[in-house]
């Protein structure tokens, strides 16, 4: 620390997430929650706070921010803004402020993990590396305000700053942080389709998919597992949603009609809250694009220009977080709507249930709206997704790794032998193995493939039907491989989906 106008001047020396704080010269910490730092941050001088930070998971945000205030021991005031919706929601805040009042104990996670359990209604963990005595010296040695609103906290910062510079509690202290490494198997880079009945259904596969080839890469907010332009397909959502009844979704049932309004609904630009999907898509252009989209939809109901945007070119400029939904698309085919949305930036395991659910709400309104003012009657279509980048940050990989864990296996075990690609009928005639090829929906042959081996027709088939399902793909192999051996062994008999006898 430097000697300043007869008053110490401290440096805030962040060892986790550095690039998400904003450090200053002072001796309060400031947890913003999900209110913009940088809004608080513009009202203040770096002599008035040691660092500014959001926390947004009272799981994966609060050991990370107490391992910072840990090798930061000169401070000494915390204020703790608790101030919006998605505060109410996450509650990370409110976990914060019960650690300091309430303590913790040993326990584990929800993941099995030996962990430092908050004792609160909220669950929030600490990591059980770090020593229990330095918890309780950092509990004892701060003193902490929660407050409701950028006034109030700005109040209380400057009030903690006009008192007599207090010694450091102690020495730094760091401790170790276990680290996680997935095995990554090889995959396809770009493009990659997943689809599902249920968003939780899909949702499960997209972690299986990321986290079996997703590639590891560094990012300013850390590492994450990525794959590149993921399109996923939600075709029987229902309209009030599925939640599982042991809710493995990183959401509850409470939280997405808050969530929903943030998509349909207009709001007022407000200090410290960059913007809510409605905004954009109801005012941000000086257009409501729901409306319009609504409008041309019952006067041609044909369209493919029924586009709603939310880039705005501005957000080059001056903008950390620019919305990462960016492009909505909604298309009637088949007196079926469809809606196909693009994100640029996707957090797959904590945002992307949200997400669906707030698009797949959009969706219901639009269908509404028309069938009530025309004499259209649209029916539901699939939900599609585009994510540009689909990524789990690393801080959430062994959440994923347990939900993969419990649901997978089950989820693949459900039987479906729906194809959209069709179906095959295999026998044997002539001394060749014939399949015919057949619609999903009426059973009409479209087409037939014949040769003596199983690797002639397979080729034609795979050549002819690219998009095969995997699972149908490998069923196929297996059976036109039992058609040869009976054309080998000059056995007449061939039944399909009937084990061989010999």
């Amino acid at each position: 620390m430097t000697l300043k106008s007869s008053n110490y001047q401290f440096t805030y020396t962040p060892h986790y997430k550095p690039n998400q704080l904003i450090c200053g010269h002072g001796q309060t910490a400031i947890i913003t929650g999900w209110t913009v730092r940088q809004t608080i941050a513009k009202k203040l001088n770096p002599e008035d706070y040691a660092v500014i930070g959001n926390l947004y998971s009272p799981t994966r945000g609060i050991s990370p921010l107490i391992r910072n205030l840990l090798a930061n021991p000169h401070v000494r005031f915390l204020v703790i803004l608790d101030a919006t919706k998605e505060d109410k929601n996450a509650r990370g805040c409110q976990c914060l402020l019960d650690f300091l009042q309430q303590g913790f104990t040993q326990g584990t996670s929800d993941t099995g993990r030996d962990i430092w359990v908050i004792n609160s209604e909220i669950t929030g963990y600490i990591d059980i590396e770090i020593d229990a005595n330095a918890l309780e010296t950092l509990r004892q040695s701060l003193d902490y305000k929660l407050v409701n609103s950028i006034s109030e906290a700005i109040n209380f910062i400057k009030e903690f700053s006009q008192q007599k510079n207090k010694q450091p509690w102690g020495e730094p202290l760091t401790f170790p942080m276990m680290e996680t490494t997935p095995t990554v198997l090889p995959g396809p880079r770009y493009g990659h389709r997943i689809e599902g009945k249920t968003i939780a259904e899909t949702w499960v596969k997209i972690l299986h998919r990321i986290k079996t080839t997703g590639t590891i890469r560094p990012t300013q907010y850390g590492q994450w597992q990525e794959l590149i332009d993921l399109t996923s397909i939600i075709t029987d959502e229902p309209l009030n949603f599925y939640f599982p009844s042991s809710n493995y979704l990183p959401i509850k049932r409470d939280f997405i009609n808050d969530y929903i309004g943030q998509i349909l609904d207009d709001a007022p630009q407000k200090e410290g809250v960059k913007y809510t999907y409605g905004q954009r898509l109801r005012s941000w252009f000086e257009r409501d694009q729901i409306q319009q989209a609504i409008d041309k939809l019952i006067t041609d109901k044909d369209s493919s220009r029924v586009v709603m945007s939310l880039w705005d070119v501005k957000d080059y400029e001056n903008n950390d977080s620019p919305p990462c939904l960016n492009h909505i698309w909604v298309r009637i085919v088949d007196n079926e709507l469809s809606l196909t949305a693009t994100f640029r930036s996707n957090d797959m395991f904590s945002a992307w249930p949200a997400n669906a659910m707030g698009l797949r709400a959009l969706q219901k309104h639009i269908i509404e709206q028309i069938n009530k003012t025309s004499n259209h009657n649209f029916q539901f279509g699939p939900l599609i997704i585009i994510s540009q980048s689909a990524h789990i940050y690393s801080d959430c990989w062994e959440h994923a790794d347990k939900v993969i864990e419990t649901e997978y296996t089950r989820i693949c075990q459900q039987k479906n032998y729906t194809d959209p690609s069709g179906s095959f009928l295999i026998s044997i005639k002539n001394n060749q193995i014939i399949v015919e090829h057949i619609t999903p929906g009426s059973g009409e042959v479209v087409n037939c493939y014949s040769g003596k081996t199983a690797k002639q027709v397979y080729q034609k088939i795979a050549d002819t039907c690219p998009g095969l399902e995997v699972k149908h793909a490998m069923y196929l192999g297996s059976e036109l491989q039992k058609a040869e051996i009976c054309l080998v062994t000059n056995t007449d008999f061939y039944q399909q989906d009937i084990p061989l006898v010999f």
